[in-house]
């Protein structure tokens, strides 16, 4: 019985399967985390290093583009190159509202000219939502056919059409009836606004009839802490074209007034641009003032065959110059076009005159204001009883003019009249 077991536990052990002795062959595949790591060579350390010192000093170059925290695309937006060193051009807007408020005045109004500025304005920035045009004219928000027809072309834009009476009674309360008709009221008018629209403290007026080609949103970072305006010096019309130098010495020993220069007139000193300007209502204490005693000293009531030094005298030392490139050129070629931020409206409009309203003859029209002109623009302003509103058709009546004869009797359109 013993040797029938042993025989039994000597086959069982033959048969039990054994390890294989020699496993050098297959370590690498069976422990592969015991290789050893590549060692790197020094000339790659090196690289990286200098790798992060480069990516680290590029924080310290200035910025060449920027994003603008409102834009839901977050596109980068390159600085302009045009602009002034001097100056910190970023894009900013009012601390109150959020938005950009461009003032246009206008004695006699032309709806085909408003549309153009508007329309070149808006289709040359990059935030148009932000812009809040302000359109002063003779009737103001009381022309509700003409907010309308404005509505009509520019639906989703921010415009308000505002009266002229306030500004033009402060200017005549504090001049005379001679000095009041020496005066350029699209001159003076932006910096006595202020005065009557408290929330209009930081403002870009323009001209009407201009046309923007830049992006007007580029000047509201501009610094005015210290001054009452900015604009672009304008050497086409220099000082002594208007005033002699030596009366300009003259009234300087004389007289003693704060807004005096303190140094020497330059006698070829450039005058500032008036057609564009970026306002500070905060810093216009007694411009009003400045302007009626230059025109005063000056005697410019018995010269009204020349332009109104007194607005740039006023503003001698006392405004920030603008780039150059936003100095508002003629559209005399293509190349000058191409070049300039702003030039002038070359289309048809209307000037104003003691018998009404006349238009200018088409033959000195050109062909720039064409391309800012938005569409359906001759439907909608060239209609004298209709408009289009809200997807409404509302009559407009017909109203005599003065220049009508005493015997025309007025016509109001009836509820079945389209004419």
């Amino acid at each position: 019985m013993s040797s029938s077991y042993m025989s039994w536990r000597s086959s069982a052990t033959n048969r039990r399967p054994t390890q294989p002795t020699n496993t050098s062959k297959n370590r690498g595949t069976i422990y592969p985390d015991l290789n050893q790591d590549p060692t790197p060579k020094p000339v790659i350390h090196f690289l990286a290093f200098a790798l992060i010192i480069f990516l680290g000093l590029l924080q310290f170059l200035p910025a060449s583009h920027f994003r603008h925290p409102s834009d839901p695309h977050r596109n980068w937006v390159p600085f302009n190159s045009h602009s002034s060193p001097s100056l910190t051009v970023k894009l900013a807007v009012d601390e109150d509202d959020g938005l950009i408020h461009i003032v246009s005045w206008m004695q006699c109004l032309d709806l085909k000219v408003l549309a153009v500025l508007a329309n070149s304005t808006l289709s040359s920035s990059r935030y148009p939502d932000l812009l809040h045009f302000h359109f002063f004219t003779p009737q103001g928000d009381k022309d509700k056919v003409s907010f309308y027809k404005l509505k009509v072309l520019f639906p989703h834009s921010n415009l308000e059409l505002h009266g002229q009476e306030k500004v033009k009674e402060i200017i005549k309360r504090a001049s005379s009836e001679a000095e009041y008709d020496s005066l350029n009221l699209e001159e003076i008018a932006p910096f006595i606004i202020p005065s009557v629209h408290q929330s209009l403290t930081k403002f870009i007026y323009v001209s009407p009839n201009l046309i923007l080609m830049g992006r007007i949103e580029e000047l509201t970072g501009i610094d005015l802490s210290a001054h009452a305006a900015a604009a672009a010096e304008d050497c086409s019309n220099r000082l002594n074209s208007y005033v002699s130098l030596d009366v300009l010495d003259a009234i300087q020993r004389s007289a003693s007034k704060p807004w005096i220069s303190v140094t020497p007139y330059v006698k070829d000193a450039c005058m500032p641009g008036l057609s564009l300007l970026l306002i500070n209502g905060k810093k216009l204490e007694e411009f009003l003032e400045a302007v009626l005693w230059w025109s005063k000293v000056l005697n410019w009531s018995d010269r009204s065959d020349k332009r109104n030094p007194a607005v740039g005298l006023a503003l001698y030392n006392r405004y920030l110059k603008l780039s150059n490139s936003w100095l508002v050129k003629e559209p005399a070629s293509v190349d000058t076009i191409e070049k300039s931020m702003i030039t002038h409206y070359d289309g048809p409009k209307i000037v104003c005159s003691e018998f009404g309203n006349d238009t200018i003859p088409g033959s000195s029209h050109g062909n720039l204001w064409i391309k800012y002109l938005p569409s359906m623009s001759n439907q909608i302003l060239g209609s004298k009883n209709n408009i289009l509103f809200m997807g409404l058709h509302y009559q407009i009546p017909n109203i005599c003019s003065k220049r009508q004869d005493m015997f025309t009797k007025c016509r109001l359109p009836s509820a079945n009249n389209h004419d």
